[in-house]
């Protein structure tokens, strides 16, 4: 299995774009039906590589790559559409088998799945599922449960009363209405004597900090924070750390904290006490299924809702779209169950956090 990466100086018209891509890279094997060794050739663009978790998928890809018989061509669409875009392109003129994408901006990769499609390319969408547009498959966990789950927790912690805030992502992203909904509802309808306050950030991280650093000068009872994704990590830390709130769950000063992702960091602050859940989204196994899935659509293989064999369940969310909702974990540092959701330890081996490669 050999990786050829597809990178970009900037944006411009799309196609030029393309073909220096590709020769930039040293490489023109795309453009046949595979590889000198006859393997199908996939594209994957890697959505950013500014978190842990991210740059976890990124290096889980060639090996599930190589297992599977794939070779890669990747790009990086760094957070923007337009330069997804421009990746998709350059994927349908070197004649790729299938691609698989993470588009951030779900609301707006609707013309780019439809231009794949033309091109009878499937596409394959993981962490993140289109608002609208048919993708072969969506390989990603609950997200509404990812919210539910620091719900619970929280709601647990603090007694069913307090103040919380909630550092979302980006609602242009699914996967943060997803979160809030699932946290906002489960608040709601369980524990309605806490007060939340939602705070949009863009998943930026200095964006975050500075919301939550207003939130706790102007609410100094606040007593749980819950991130939607390990971008706010750095930054929620250290905001706890100038206001003299870093410190132990025995302590009555400390603010609870649940994060999602279940990075390395996220599982090693878990046991020191520095913050006290987080859910944890499979890096893993989103790189190993989306090739799998990949490679499952160029055999012509179809798939129908129900269990697996490998502990998740396909779900259709809209005519003509599934997505195999991977398991997602709560970890905590005593594995206990909170508002009825059991969780792992933060020591627990079978985290991908804790063999991250």
């Amino acid at each position: 299995m050999k990786t050829r990466c597809l990178r970009y100086p900037g944006l411009g018209a799309v196609t030029a774009l393309a073909v220096t891509a590709l020769s930039a890279c040293g490489g023109s094997g795309a453009d046949s039906e595979g590889d000198a060794d006859g393997a199908p050739v996939v594209g994957v663009d890697y959505p950013r590589s500014d978190t842990d978790f991210w740059n976890a998928y990124i290096k889980y890809t060639p090996r599930f790559a190589k297992e599977l018989g794939l070779e890669l061509k990747t790009t990086h669409s760094e957070n923007d559409v337009a330069k997804l875009a421009a990746n998709a392109q350059t994927f349908i003129i070197h004649r790729v088998k299938g691609v698989a994408m993470a588009p951030q901006a779900t609301a707006l990769i609707a013309p780019t799945l439809q231009q794949l499609a033309a091109q009878k390319i499937p596409v394959v969408t993981l962490d993140t599922r289109p608002d609208t547009g048919d993708v072969y498959m969506v390989v990603r966990a609950d997200n509404r449960a990812y919210g539910e789950k620091a719900c619970r927790f929280l709601g647990t912690k603090l007694g069913g009363e307090g103040k919380v805030v909630m550092l979302q992502g980006d609602l242009a992203s699914i996967n943060a209405r997803d979160r809030t909904e699932g946290f906002n509802e489960c608040m709601k309808e369980n524990y309605p004597k806490i007060k939340v306050f939602g705070e949009a950030t863009n998943w930026d991280g200095a964006v975050a900090a500075k919301k939550l650093q207003t939130d706790l000068t102007a609410h100094p009872d606040i007593k749980g924070v819950y991130m939607q994704a390990s971008f706010a990590l750095s930054g929620t830390v250290q905001v706890l750390k100038t206001q003299g709130l870093l410190v132990g769950p025995e302590d009555k000063k400390h603010v609870f904290v649940v994060s999602n992702d279940g990075i390395p960091r996220e599982l090693n602050d878990i046991a020191e006490g520095k913050i006290d859940a987080t859910v944890s989204q499979p890096a893993d196994l989103y790189a190993k299924y989306a090739l799998y899935y990949l490679k499952a659509a160029i055999e012509g293989k179809t798939f129908k809702p129900g269990k697996t064999d490998h502990d998740s369940t396909i779900v259709q969310v809209r005519d003509g779209v599934l997505e195999d909702q991977l398991s997602a974990p709560l970890v905590t540092a005593d594995g206990g169950t909170y508002g009825g959701v059991p969780s792992l330890r933060s020591d627990d081996t079978s985290l991908w956090g804790n063999n991250p490669g």
